[in-house]
């Protein structure tokens, strides 16, 4: 549990970085490389916002906009309420997935992830949903990026923003530590045995 503990420490330290940087900084991270020249991907942008919701963090979005009650309630069973929430000068980017990408999740998979003793490998699940910086869609470009929880998601545009192939439904939700992208999949980071975690 050493690794998943350090996982969740990496979250932490991720929300702690660019606390020099403005949110102008996006060209700064892997997601946000000024190399691509090509147009932005289209996204849904039901959610979009151009500007910062005032004095709304991450986690204060999430948890007033609809269809993130689940990712709400997860972030407040892995302890990570206080990064989300925090509003330190750093910022993050987050694929948060919505309510139906929990409920499309393998039949008690979230049930086992919710309980007090798999607090750590849900938070190493989550801390896999963050990357560094505020990245908005346009500044997304293909490749591999690395994310709070140590291992690395991969990015590609087209007709739509992709994450490990979940689809980006609403893009630029913008709070004042960071951005939220909704996605329509729960990502789980390639060493994350489920059928291990439904047998305990």
């Amino acid at each position: 549990m050493k690794k998943v503990s350090i996982a969740v420490v990496g979250l932490a330290a991720a929300l702690s970085l660019a606390a020099c940087s403005s949110s102008s900084d996006t060209a700064a991270t892997p997601a946000a490389s000024s190399a691509s020249a090509s147009a932005p991907a289209p996204v849904e942008t039901a959610m979009a916002s151009e500007e910062p919701m005032t004095g709304m963090t991450i986690l204060d979005v999430a948890s007033s906009a609809d269809g993130f009650a689940t990712l709400t309630a997860a972030v407040t069973a892995a302890g990570l309420g206080e990064f989300l929430g925090t509003q330190d000068g750093s910022f993050v980017t987050v694929f948060a997935p919505t309510d139906d990408a929990f409920a499309a999740l393998p039949a008690g998979v979230l049930d086992a992830l919710l309980l007090p003793e798999n607090k750590d490998l849900l938070g190493k699940i989550l801390a896999y949903h963050v990357i560094e910086g505020n990245v908005l869609a346009a500044d997304i470009v293909d490749g591999d990026v690395p994310t709070a929880e140590g291992q690395s998601v991969t990015l590609q545009t087209g007709e739509f923003v992709t994450v490990n192939g979940s689809k980006v439904i609403a893009a630029d939700v913008v709070a004042s530590n960071g951005v939220i992208h909704g996605i329509d999949a729960v990502l789980l980071p390639p060493d994350v045995d489920i059928d291990a975690l439904l047998a305990n």
